[in-house]
């Protein structure tokens, strides 16, 4: 278990099953600290006894905003911002080398880096009022980290419709359409049932078949370690820019009028 100032991530393992939920009273955003204790709690899972995993936000708000604006503003130079992004690329590859199928439990809002960790488990159940939103162009910066993780489970012509018009809302049916949802729920009673229907059938599968279902399903990411770590340079260069400060100091007041 880690606490953390004004957020924590959590993780507990009952009857072969691991949930690992993390918590940020900004619409579960994530400031560097949850990321390390985030791709930590993974890297664990995949590491001990446990056979399935499932990763999940606390609450039914937002399911995640992405990264932690308060973070972005203080970033004063290309190293502290690559570093900050290096967050988000070693959760994703967390994921993708944890031999253990990870089910994503999704709901209300989900913003930026939060729609890569939807695309990074490998089973994402939904709620019917989730929307998604890749806001980055709007401040200067765009879902470099993230990207591939999304591109993998959209494609690239899905990817290039959220990324480009990054100020407006896709609903659940949208992503499920696209890939990035397997299933989507009317209720919270019905996506928590689907969510641990799902992982008490794992539990009791094959573990040496689902790791190797698991190389299977990500074929072809193994440049990945290098690959997010030069898209984490990108974003850490242009979250210097006066543009991207400006954008993101506006979007905080406008947070705190509607507070």
């Amino acid at each position: 278990m880690n606490d953390i100032k004004e957020g924590y991530v959590n993780s507990h393992t009952e009857h072969g099953i691991t949930t690992i939920e993390f918590f940020h009273p900004h619409s579960n955003s994530l400031p560097a600290k949850m990321l390390d204790a985030l791709a930590q709690e993974i890297h664990y899972a995949g590491t001990h006894d446990t056979k399935v995993v499932i990763l999940r936000s606390a609450g039914n708000g937002a399911f995640c905003a992405g990264a932690s604006f308060d973070e972005l503003i203080a970033v004063k130079n290309e190293k502290e911002g690559t570093d900050f992004f290096c967050g988000f690329a070693n959760v994703i590859n967390a994921m993708r080398k944890c031999p253990k199928l990870i089910i994503g439990r999704i709901h209300g809002k989900c913003v930026g880096g939060g729609v890569g960790l939807a695309a990074s488990v490998d089973y994402a159940i939904a709620g019917k009022e989730v929307e998604v939103k890749l806001s980055e162009l709007a401040i200067g910066m765009g879902p470099f980290v993230v990207g591939p993780a999304i591109e993998r489970k959209i494609g690239k012509s899905a990817f290039s419709q959220i990324a480009i018009d990054a100020t407006l809302w896709r609903n659940a049916d949208w992503a499920k359409q696209k890939g990035l949802f397997a299933e989507v729920h009317q209720s919270v009673h019905d996506l928590d049932e689907s969510v641990y229907r799902l992982a008490n059938t794992l539990a009791h599968s094959n573990p040496e078949a689902m790791a190797e279902m698991k190389k299977v399903l990500w074929q072809g990411t193994e440049n990945w370690d290098s690959l997010l770590k030069e898209r984490a340079k990108i974003s850490g260069r242009l979250i210097l820019s006066d543009f991207t400060k400006r954008a993101i100091e506006t979007f905080k007041s406008k947070r705190k009028e509607k507070s």
